[in-house]
């Protein structure tokens, strides 16, 4: 059995044999299966009423400890984007009534953000339908398997920098 990249990687080695196309059989599978699986989970998002982005900063402050609260500047690192990026995520995922902004009891110029009850009841009802996705898109694999690519991709990952520091 064959897959596009399959044909991509034959074409090149037919137009150009004097150079090593093989990082595109991995990087044109990821960047494929990125696309893919981001279908996949917007699917299951859509049905909820959420885009990724506001799925994963409800996920972030839930998995937080009680109360489900963080800074900005910590919901930036855990997601890895903008200040910006943050702000419209917060001013949509507040408009809905899924999170509040407060100023810091410790310092009045900081800002807490705090998962509501609304928000902990929609990322508690919609969590087990994406882990589900995310199993149906690995059902292929083994759970041998899957843990082989795990500690595959957490290498790559590590070699390129994205690291949380020491444990």
């Amino acid at each position: 059995m064959a897959d596009h990249v399959d044909l991509v990687l034959e074409q090149w080695a037919a137009q150009r044999p004097d150079l090593d196309v093989s990082p595109m059989a991995v990087i044109g599978r990821l960047s494929r299966l990125s696309r893919l699986i981001t279908a996949e989970l917007r699917r299951t998002f859509d049905a909820h009423g959420l885009d990724a982005a506001s799925f994963d900063v409800l996920a972030t402050l839930r998995r937080s400890d009680p109360p489900h609260r963080l800074t900005p500047a910590e919901l930036m690192r855990a997601s890895m984007v903008t200040s910006g990026a943050i702000t419209q995520r917060l001013d949509r995922l507040e408009a809905r009534g899924l999170v509040t902004r407060a100023p810091s009891d410790l310092d009045g110029r900081g800002v807490h953000v705090t998962l509501t009850d609304e928000g902990h009841t929609l990322i508690d009802e919609v969590l087990p339908h994406h882990l589900a996705t995310e199993q149906r898109v690995l059902a292929a694999l083994p759970a041998e398997r899957r843990d082989d690519l795990a500690d595959t991709l957490r290498a790559l990952l590590e070699s390129l920098g994205d690291t949380t520091g020491p444990a």
